[in-house]
């Protein structure tokens, strides 16, 4: 038969010490793991925060560019405006009828790629409101 005093005590010493190993190593992770998510929580709302943080100031920053381009817009028309003045005062401070056609044509320039047909009147000027469309129902 088998017999079971062949097992050195040596041996039942090292398997003692890894169960005992085993057993702190579970009790370890039972106490250190719930600290481990805390602390896990914390850096993901730290970096949750920084992003957030993050997106504002970008969106700042692109408000104060649309606010920048909005200025020079600004410059931009009452530059145009200071244009036209001058024009009407070298013009006696009159707007004729050619001015206005002039300037009518002047701004046909800017439709890109659109078909405009000049109708001649009596007066020889434009037709402003020809393409407002009249639908029957």
């Amino acid at each position: 038969m088998y017999n079971n005093t062949n097992i050195q005590p040596r041996v039942i010493k090292m398997i003692t010490w890894s169960i005992i190993g085993v057993v702190a190593l579970i009790v370890a992770l039972a106490f250190i793991m719930p600290w481990y998510n805390v602390w896990s929580q914390e850096m993901e709302g730290k970096a949750e925060f920084a992003k957030a943080e993050q997106n504002r100031k970008i969106k700042i920053e692109e408000a104060k560019a649309n606010l920048e381009a909005e200025k020079l817009n600004a410059q931009a028309e009452i530059e145009r405006a200071k244009g036209a003045a001058e024009a009407i005062r070298i013009e006696n401070g009159s707007i004729t009828p050619t001015y206005i056609q002039y300037l009518w044509v002047r701004q046909q320039s800017d439709l890109n790629n659109k078909t405009v047909i000049y109708v001649p009147t009596e007066t020889n000027l434009p037709i402003l409101e020809s393409t407002r469309a009249i639908t029957t129902e």
